[in-house]
């Protein structure tokens, strides 16, 4: 298996890890009833932590599918090199990086390991040209 899609694995746990941990913060603040119900009535947002692993997890779910078909294009067309593994490297462990970051709250570290990601993908995607 190639590191891209490795990455592109890891990247898929990641995604199942943030989205149980924004599920977790839900029951906590809302109960097993409410989560367990049609959700019909609307609620306001999560509050706290909880509601900024909610945008973390909605911010990750923006980035992924891009990850997701440039590793795929690159893996169809054969290209792998240095620029691949790291961008490839580069989207996982930056995406990794920020979900602590944004649940602390820390706005200019957040904003510069979510540029991390997106450089990720676009190296990807350039050795694709």
């Amino acid at each position: 298996m190639t590191t891209e899609l490795q990455m592109l694995l890891w990247s898929v746990v990641l995604g199942l890890v943030q989205v149980t941990l924004v599920a977790t913060c839900l029951i906590a603040q809302r109960g097993l009833g409410w989560a367990a119900s049609a959700r019909d009535e609307a609620r306001p947002p999560l509050s706290g932590i909880s509601g900024r692993l909610q945008r973390a997890n909605a911010n990750f779910l923006e980035t992924f599918p891009f990850f997701v078909a440039v590793v795929l294009v690159a893996h169809v067309l054969q290209r792998h090199d240095s620029h691949t593994m790291l961008g490839a490297q580069l989207y996982f462990w930056a995406r990794l990086v920020y979900v602590p970051v944004y649940a602390a709250g820390i706005p200019y570290l957040r904003t510069l390991v979510f540029s991390a990601s997106v450089v990720g993908i676009v190296l990807v995607l350039a050795a694709l040209f």
